[in-house]
C-alpha cells in the first residue's frame, strides 16, 4: 500500500503544528534535504508570500515578544491587514519588511 499526500496537504499539517514540532519538522528537513543544495529565500519560503500571520505567529516570526509587537502595531509600525473578531492577522509582507528595517 502506497501513501501520497499533496503539497497543500503538507502545508496544512505544518501550519496546524505547535511552534515547537515546526522547529523539529524544518529542523530535520534542513538537515536531511537541503545539505547539498543552493536554495533562495524565494524557492524555500515563496509560498508564503500571501499568507497571513496571527499576531503570536508574526512575533515569533519577528523575534520579538508579544508586548514588543504589541508595541510596534499600536505605535503604527504595523498594521493589520485583517481583524476577525478581536483576533489581528498580518501579511508576510509586512512582516518582512518591518523584520529588514528591525535588523
Amino acid at each position: 500500500m502506497s501513501f501520497s499526500i499533496t503539497a497543500e496537504d503538507m502545508f496544512d499539517q505544518v501550519k496546524k503544528m505547535s511552534t515547537k514540532e515546526r522547529i523539529k519538522f524544518f529542523s530535520l528537513i534542513a538537515i536531511n534535504a537541503f545539505q547539498e543544495s543552493d536554495f533562495n529565500h524565494e524557492q524555500l519560503f515563496g509560498h508564503l508570500r500571501n499568507d497571513i500571520f496571527s499576531a503570536e505567529e508574526a512575533a515569533e516570526y519577528l523575534e520579538v515578544s508579544m508586548p514588543t509587537f504589541r508595541r510596534y502595531v499600536q505605535s503604527g509600525k504595523l498594521k493589520p491587514k485583517d481583524v476577525i473578531g478581536r483576533s489581528q492577522l498580518f501579511s508576510t509582507m509586512d512582516l518582512r519588511k518591518l523584520k529588514q528595517i528591525l535588523t
